[in-house]
């Protein structure tokens, strides 16, 4: 029999202290936010995997406060950046200017940091620049620096960005391609909430009330958790299970079952095996646990799965969303073995 993985004595500790921590920063965030409890779970799930998400949900649904919030709560830096048709690379990277140096009598270049140069980087509405300007802040996403005029500038760590769609209005607008979704970690759906909890935000806003953030963690802390994460022990079991999930999910796999077939262009790759096994480890200690197992995995399936399987014309012709084929691949994949 496989023994299980454990953590250093040093580490279960500081899996009990992160699991304290983040009930004190679900506290803070309540504070502002009324419910969408599964969604900041997801986002700090991400953000301790050192990934990026894409929020997709309709206007008003306070996804800015949401994450201006999370900042607050996380004493973090955090920069809004309205992505419009007509937004250059540099607006969001930066620029060079030429400085007149009076004192010596000459000029030189010196670089102004853009909006990109901050812990947590809310970029609204991402499909509506052009590919150009996508792509530098895709390429500042995957690199963690910024290079202009030969020279390169490393971006503030812990580095996370949360890009938002609208799923309305698609008119005028520049879809991520496929090979740029897949740089992100989790795509999240933003629903309407509840009759009870929008009766609670109604009330909130429409009086003197005003929420206050303390701050839980700092920059430091997510350091030192993301460096947890990454240590954080897992059985062959799991791992399996994760890559069984992706290999299933192409069509031209032997393994393939026959609806994946029928409603599925092209499967996910390798990256959303990677990303749900980090999803899952930082799932199991989020919850206090010293290793994820295959519930953790299945959990994370859905927002790493979602952006990632592009469907056949017979699933939209039949009305097959991507949820639904990943629901049926959890369905068909049940866990024979755990952990």
């Amino acid at each position: 029999m496989a023994k299980t993985p454990r953590l250093k004595r040093g580490d279960a500790e500081a899996v009990k202290q992160l699991s304290s921590d983040f009930s004190a920063l679900r506290k803070q965030i309540a504070q502002v936010i009324v419910g969408q409890d599964a969604v900041i779970d997801q986002l700090f799930i991400s953000l301790l995997s050192r990934g990026h998400c894409l929020l997709v949900g309709v206007p008003g649904l306070a996804k800015t406060l949401l994450i201006k919030t999370l900042a607050q709560a996380l004493d973090l830096t955090f920069s809004r950046i309205q992505f419009t048709p007509d937004l250059m690379p540099s607006d969001i990277t930066g620029t060079e200017i030429i400085e007149e140096l009076r004192s010596k009598g000459s000029k030189s270049f010196r670089f102004i940091k853009g909006p990109v140069f901050a812990n947590i980087i809310l970029a609204d509405e991402i499909n509506r620049t052009p590919p150009k300007t996508q792509a530098a802040l895709l390429e500042a996403m995957q690199e963690h620096h910024v290079t202009s005029g030969g020279k390169t500038y490393p971006l503030d760590e812990p580095f996370f960005v949360l890009a938002t769609q609208n799923p309305i209005e698609q008119e005028g607008t520049y879809p991520l391609p496929e090979a740029q979704l897949d740089r992100f970690m989790f795509n999240l759906w933003l629903d309407y909430p509840s009759a009870a909890d929008e009766v609670k935000i109604v009330q909130s806003t429409t009086s003197q009330y005003e929420g206050s953030v303390k701050p839980v963690l700092d920059a430091d802390d997510i350091a030192d958790y993301q460096a947890l994460v990454r240590r954080v022990p897992v059985a062959d079991a799991v791992v399996e299970y994760a890559v069984t999930l992706a290999q299933r999910s192409r069509p031209a796999s032997s393994d393939a079952p026959d609806f994946i077939r029928k409603w599925v262009r092209w499967g996910a790759g390798p990256r959303a095996s990677q990303f749900m096994i980090l999803g899952a480890k930082t799932r199991a200690i989020l919850s206090g646990r010293s290793t994820p197992d295959i519930d953790d995995v299945r959990a994370v399936a859905a927002p790493v799965f979602r952006h990632r399987l592009i469907t056949s014309f017979t699933a939209e012709a039949e009305g097959i969303s991507s949820d639904k084929v990943v629901e049926h691949l959890l369905d068909h994949s049940s866990p024979h073995v755990r952990s």
